[in-house]
């Protein structure tokens, strides 16, 4: 796909996953690197998230999952509230993040967990 095919089916996802606040909060790393805001549009959203053979909400369970592994608790903050835009249900999501704990341990499912809690409160 052309780049800027890349960046438009990026910019698409990115309009289905995250409310328009959520996303001009994102677009805060275009002043400061343009190239690796294009990096995250065009391959993460574009390459990555727009394709065809999961569903958004199975793309969001597997984020949700290496977010927590990671501890990446800022951007697990937003892809909980994207996970909740695909129509993956409160339940669901605090049952991946049980799941969670027997591989990654409890600290960063508890921590994970307070986040989910709050982003549930917000909705």
């Amino acid at each position: 796909m052309e780049n800027s095919r890349r960046y438009e089916a990026g910019a698409k996802v990115m309009e289905e996953l995250f409310s328009k606040e959520v996303r001009t909060g994102m677009e805060e790393i275009k002043k400061i690197s343009p190239d690796l805001w294009n990096m995250i549009v065009s391959f993460g959203f574009g390459d990555l998230y727009a394709r065809k053979t999961l569903s958004l909400a199975q793309r969001e369970i597997i984020t949700l999952t290496t977010l927590i592994t990671q501890g990446a608790f800022e951007q697990l903050r937003v892809h909980l509230q994207a996970a909740l835009n695909t129509g993956l249900s409160k339940e669901e999501i605090i049952e991946l993040i049980i799941h969670c704990a027997g591989y990654v341990g409890f600290p960063k499912a508890v921590q994970a967990m307070g986040i989910a809690g709050e982003i549930f409160k917000e909705n």
